[in-house]
């Protein structure tokens, strides 16, 4: 039986993205989100608050990376969700990570997260309930290490972190328990 729990974020996992882009005076502004989701092929939606410095960055730039942060480098992506841009200008340099310009749009790529989407300012959309940033997919770079035979990234090499709303936790995707549009063909008979 089902206990009632009220109106919670009940949605686990959830992606523990690094937006990054580039403040006023081009430094490196990077925050921690966890509410964005891939929504077409060449497409990412990022649900962040206008208010954020990174968004306010975005906007200006017209540009931005989203980079998938993974279990060796937690302690920075939890602290890039921690600490505001809006009160902490040096921020990023606090964390000695290193980055570097994207090859494809005016965006910092931090090269301590493995997998990095290079991404242009598609749209913005704003609502009674939503406000929204879609990207434009342009490149997405992979360090080797995460790369499976075949050259796509393997979760089972990447650790990519996975947010809990309900506890406020971390955990570790990686464990393949069954393959897409194939696990449920036999229900199809």
């Amino acid at each position: 039986m089902k206990k009632n729990l009220g109106v919670v974020p009940a949605v686990y996992p959830m992606p523990v993205l690094m937006v990054a882009a580039y403040n006023e005076d081009g430094t490196v502004n990077v925050m921690n989100a966890a509410w964005g989701m891939i929504c077409g092929s060449d497409r990412i939606a990022l649900f962040i608050d206008e208010d954020h410095k990174t968004t306010q960055d975005i906007l200006r730039q017209k540009a931005f990376t989203v980079s998938i942060a993974d279990k060796e480098h937690m302690e920075a992506a939890d602290f890039f969700g921690i600490a505001t841009g809006n009160k902490m200008p040096d921020k990023f340099a606090r964390t000695g990570y290193h980055a570097v310009k994207s090859q494809f749009v005016n965006a910092p790529v931090v090269e301590e997260f493995p997998v990095a989407m290079e991404c242009e300012l598609a749209e913005v959309v704003h609502t009674d309930n939503l406000y929204a940033i879609v990207g434009k997919i342009l490149n997405v770079a992979a360090e080797e290490a995460v790369l499976s035979e075949k050259g796509k990234v393997d979760p089972g090499k990447l650790n990519a972190l996975i947010f809990d709303q309900f506890q406020s936790g971390y955990y570790v995707t990686g464990e393949k328990v069954g393959r897409a549009w194939n696990a449920g063909a036999g229900l199809m008979k």
